[in-house]
């Protein structure tokens, strides 16, 4: 769920063929399910749903997983009708909440994990499906954006609007392998995930920083993992929901040495990502953005480094740390 990683290629490749090593296919009307893990932002989702329903190839099924009865107010009852919205909840956090949609699936053969304040192009799915159905060893794969609002202020859903409607569509399907997919948008091939048992990390609780990391780059040894320029849309990156500025400073140290250990993040790439958010904290605390409690990320990333020193590598921890009185 955040923007960084999904850029990381340590060997880019492009294909425009079908690889010869095929796995399992996706026929080329796949059922694709479409899963929303949602917390404070019914307005944005509410849109979202409608945006889903102008998809040129529309999701099987749409599943949405709310904390609280209010996340999901704003969506009319004629909207939920529709298009068949279904209904999960559970305890708050972006791994858990994904897990309960996992457990909804049945015969689909392709599961979409978007954020609620993602907003896709009308062609997105289509061209998930094609990449799919064209490459048999892709297990996950995640779009192109045309702008991240979550690397500054945010991004209004006029804007996203008037991006998805003046990019040009590209007519050849691009894929080029990536480093993991980026949890705003992401999809994955549900019989791989059924067979390998693969689920998102529950010890990484709340915003689960570098929870999508894990669960696609846990498929890397069985398939690819790609990015499919064609398919396009705009993150909002909107700064509701995502909770205390030094629980996330403490995820962004403790997540990155956890799933080092754990073997699906190199320990390279582990501890320059800790220590490059240590070192902007510290430095962005002097002159903070207004929409960023840098000084609550620093105190985080402090009591992350005194964690790890003292060999206590427990990301749960970030669920029960001092809520900072300014947004993240």
């Amino acid at each position: 769920m955040r923007p960084e990683t999904a850029l990381l290629h340590p060997k880019k490749s492009i294909a425009l063929l079908p690889k010869s090593s095929e796995t399992t296919s996706v026929p080329a009307n796949a059922k694709v399910v479409v899963g929303i893990a949602t917390t404070g932002r019914p307005e944005i989702l509410a849109e979202l749903v409608d945006q889903l329903a102008k998809q040129s190839i529309l999701p099987h099924r749409l599943i949405i997983s709310y904390a609280r009865p209010g996340d999901i107010a704003a969506i009319p009852q004629a909207l939920r009708d529709s298009m068949s919205v279904e209904f999960v909840t559970g305890h708050m956090g972006a791994a858990v909440q994904r897990n309960v949609i996992l457990d909804r699936i049945e015969n689909e053969d392709i599961i979409l994990f978007l954020d609620d304040d993602f907003f896709p192009h009308p062609a997105y799915i289509s061209r998930i499906i094609e990449a799919f159905h064209s490459h048999p060893d892709v297990l996950g794969a995640t779009g192109h954006l045309l702008a991240d609002g979550a690397r500054g202020p945010g991004l209004e859903i006029a804007d996203a609007n008037r991006l998805n409607e003046n990019v040009e569509t590209t007519p050849l399907l691009q894929v080029e392998d990536a480093f993991n997919t980026y949890g705003c948008n992401m999809a994955f091939r549900c019989s791989a995930i059924k067979r390998l048992g693969t689920r998102f990390d529950e010890n990484l609780p709340l915003y689960s920083w570098y929870e999508d990391m894990d669960f696609s780059r846990s498929l890397l040894p069985h398939g690819r993992i790609v990015r499919v320029n064609g398919a396009r849309g705009v993150h909002l990156g909107n700064k509701t929901g995502k909770g205390s500025g030094i629980r996330l400073g403490y995820s962004q140290i403790i997540n990155s040495i956890y799933l080092a250990r754990k073997g699906t993040y190199p320990w390279s790439h582990a501890l320059k990502s800790a220590g490059r958010h240590f070192l902007i904290n510290a430095l962005k605390s002097f002159r903070p953005e207004p929409y960023i409690d840098r000084r609550g990320r620093l105190r985080g990333n402090l009591i992350g480094i005194g964690d790890v020193v003292r060999n206590r590598i427990t990301p749960e921890r970030a669920a029960i740390l001092t809520i900072s009185k300014v947004a993240s």
